[in-house]
């Protein structure tokens, strides 16, 4: 078991896109074990790669109430959303001590590399689509506290960083 620490807001890297996985090696399942290991201890439902300092487009969820259902996820795409918002109060351990109720459609059709290498398409509802939207977010370089106004984010920023010191 290989729990990795979390980069601490506002590490650069928390800010830049991760690179595409172009194939599934021991290198990237490797990062998928470091990833579920370390999501479990936090304990969270996911974890994108750059939160460890893996600059690789890679993710993890499990939404599940037993913990026992990780899907792992490499290129991850939203191709469609609902309509219908759900609301979660979310938090990152990149960030700690503070969370934020955020608005996310409440299901998602999601494109993304398996595992196997093979490419599916998956329809997550719920807190299974909070995170995986989550997740991706990371992975694209944005935190979740992006979706909040200027001054509800310069509030949390600023929470966090007193709870910090």
């Amino acid at each position: 078991m290989t729990v990795r620490p979390c980069l601490p807001w506002p590490d650069k890297r928390l800010r830049i896109a991760a690179q595409d996985v172009t194939e599934i090696t021991d290198e990237v399942r490797q990062i998928w074990t470091d990833l579920i290991d370390t999501m479990y201890a936090m304990p969270g439902v996911g974890m994108g790669a750059n939160q460890i300092g893996e600059m690789l487009r890679l993710c993890v969820v499990d939404a599940s109430e037993e913990g026992d259902q990780v899907i792992r996820l490499a290129n991850p795409v939203v191709l469609h959303a609902s309509v219908q918002p759900r609301e979660h109060d979310e938090a990152s351990p990149n960030l700690v001590g503070v969370s934020a109720k955020i608005k996310r459609p409440r299901a998602v059709t999601v494109r993304y590399m398996d595992e196997n290498g093979e490419t599916v398409e998956k329809d997550f509802v719920g807190l299974w689509a909070t995170s995986v939207q989550h997740q991706i977010d990371h992975i694209n370089g944005k935190m979740y506290f992006d979706h909040l106004s200027k001054v509800k984010r310069d509030m949390l920023i600023k929470k966090a960083r007193k709870l910090r010191n």
